[in-house]
């Protein structure tokens, strides 16, 4: 028996049938934080692509938040955790270690922050 048939069957009885409402999902939004200078706040995202043939491109991007330069585009079809190290292993030689790193993850925004 279905939903509908039976609150029709309730109404005819004369009872009353309590709807339960969906609960909604509270998301408390994270103040984003003033930088006044370089190398304050870093982000990573990987973005995707497909070429004619069909395979799928991945590029690596790392940008500073405050200059909004592109620190690095890495570029590949794949990339395991130790080249995404490596690559950051790189940029923080030429450009000091950021005091955080702001990633997305789908859903859940991460901020990291830098010891």
């Amino acid at each position: 028996m279905n939903h509908k048939r039976l609150f029709r069957m309730y109404r005819q009885a004369g009872l009353s049938v309590k709807r339960t409402r969906r609960k909604k999902l509270l998301r408390v939004g994270v103040a984003q934080p003033v930088l006044s200078q370089p190398n304050q706040e870093w982000s990573l995202d990987f973005v995707c692509d497909a070429l004619g043939t069909g395979r799928a491109v991945r590029v690596l991007s790392i940008v500073d938040n405050f200059t909004r330069e592109c620190l690095a585009l890495e570029t590949d079809t794949s990339f395991a955790s130790l080249r995404v190290t490596r690559v950051l292993d790189d940029v923080i030689a030429q450009r000091g270690v950021p005091k955080a790193l702001r990633m997305d993850n789908g859903l859940n925004a991460s901020n990291f922050l830098m010891a």
